[in-house]
């Protein structure tokens, strides 16, 4: 199912056989491209770097490697081959044969899925349009740029979806895309976490391992939709998510190898002295963005989320292998509750109405995995130290811990006792300024920043020392 170049958007959609929508798409192009000019990766539009670009949603050489500038980036439109034996998996139309178009009674609730999907997108250029200026590595800018262009892609995945099938609606909301930015007082992207700085590559990397991940389970989840093109299209998008997690995941990995290494030759936990990043320090990171983005998955209970659900528009992580009806009709379970007095108590709801909550368990465990392989690492340096996810009653804006205060180890604590003492779990001025002070751009083939380890391996079977941007 190979793309057609031939077209200014690239797709697998025909999108020559509908010149209306063609035309529109058309008008669209030409405000995202200045959008990325204006507030994609800054200084960027004259280089050329080591990207794929996709041309097949074939399993088997489904993207094509090259130098190209950025703006030159063919962004395409890519939906999974159809499944034409397809059924809706879940919910009240159970077994039904999955809709081609928009089901009229459930317009409304598919936009807003979708528009708050695409907003996504552009929002993570943005919290990271300032990160070329300091990338440890040519190796590491290639990757962002990477990841840069692909969400760039994800958000035209999304924008395809509002101009096919939500008409002026559609078109008026993905014009609202490009208008609100990350961060900004009068026109702020949707969700909190989209609004924060990206502004150091630990928070970069701790971004595409945490934030990334969440991408990873809400896309899984739209990938079960009864509403098909949604469905293709998130399942193309995760092919392409998986190396921004593994920008994130190795990138990680790597500060800790140079962490480790500095404290052996050393023999000291704090490695400041010697240009590298403290394992205390690392912690503070993962539990501000681990839990700001579980807030990412909202309110533990949803009576949206369970009217995705029996709509059969938004699924659970991996639908068709869980062991249950896919109705849930009439199913309960316990649910934490805080108490009048602030502590903690259960109470039995719907299971329906804890969709958020079974994407965000599965989130966690998945999360895990990942800090395994780090503490294993620290381990064969001979180092007693382990990583930890915070519990989830830490540092939370949404949901039932929204209204107290707990540690990482998951005690709870006064208001005024967060206060005094929150510098011990969350990064402070200090400690920002210090991460920020190694922020240092290595634009030397082959070479790395003091604080970060070289990859194992270099894109697509090329050197750790090619040319992976192309400066002129």
């Amino acid at each position: 199912m190979k793309a057609d170049y031939n077209e200014i958007i690239p797709n697998n959609v025909h999108l020559g056989d509908d010149r209306r929508l063609l035309r529109a798409l058309e008008r669209w192009h030409p405000a995202y491209i200045q959008w990325w000019k204006d507030m994609g990766p800054v200084d960027s539009n004259e280089i050329e770097v080591y990207l794929r670009t996709a041309i097949s949603v074939d399993t088997d050489g489904w993207a094509h490697f090259d130098h190209v500038k950025m703006p030159d980036y063919r962004w395409g439109i890519f939906l999974a081959e159809p499944d034409p034996d397809r059924k809706i998996a879940f919910g009240a139309h159970k077994d039904e044969p999955v809709w081609a178009d928009v089901p009229g009674e459930y317009r409304s609730e598919l936009r807003r899925l979708i528009v708050t999907q695409g907003d996504t997108e552009p929002a993570s250029v943005e919290q990271q349009r300032q990160l070329g200026r300091t990338a440890p590595s040519l190796y590491d800018l290639r990757n962002l740029y990477q990841v840069n262009v692909e969400e760039g892609r994800h958000l035209w995945a999304m924008v395809y979806l509002l101009h096919a099938y939500f008409g002026r609606d559609g078109r008026e909301e993905a014009d609202e895309m490009l208008e609100r930015h990350a961060g900004d007082p009068d026109r702020p992207r949707i969700l909190k976490a989209f609004n924060e700085q990206t502004d150091d590559w630990l928070s970069f990397f701790m971004f595409t391992y945490f934030q990334d991940r969440d991408g990873k389970f809400q896309l899984a989840a739209l990938a079960e939709s009864g509403f098909d093109p949604l469905s293709r299209t998130c399942r193309f998008m995760l092919t392409e998510e998986a190396h921004h997690m593994f920008v994130g995941e190795t990138g990680v990995m790597r500060i800790l190898q140079r962490t480790c290494e500095l404290m052996r030759e050393h023999d000291s936990t704090d490695v400041r002295p010697f240009g590298g990043i403290n394992l205390e320090t690392i912690q503070k990171w993962i539990n501000f963005h681990y839990s700001i983005c579980l807030d990412l998955f909202g309110s533990e209970r949803s009576t949206n989320a369970a009217n995705y659900f029996s709509m059969g528009l938004k699924g659970r992580y991996q639908e068709t292998k869980l062991d249950d009806d896919h109705k849930l009709d009439g199913e309960q379970l316990e649910i934490a509750r805080v108490t009048d007095d602030g502590g903690i108590d259960t109470e039995t709801i719907a299971a329906l109405t804890a969709m958020n909550l079974k994407l965000r368990q599965d989130y966690t465990a998945d999360s895990q995995r990942g800090l395994n392989r780090f503490n294993k690492m620290i381990a064969a340096h001979d180092i007693d130290v382990e990583l930890t996810l915070p519990d989830e009653k830490f540092n939370r804006s949404i949901g039932i811990y929204s209204g107290i205060e707990a540690t990482p180890e998951d005690e709870l604590i006064s208001a005024e006792e967060w206060a005094r003492r929150k510098a011990e779990w969350l990064p402070t001025d200090e400690d920002q300024a210090y991460v920020n002070s190694l922020m240092v751009p290595v634009t030397e083939p082959g070479k790395m920043a003091s604080w970060i380890a070289p990859p194992r391996r270099g894109i697509h079977g090329q050197p750790i020392d090619y040319e992976y941007v192309l400066f002129h």
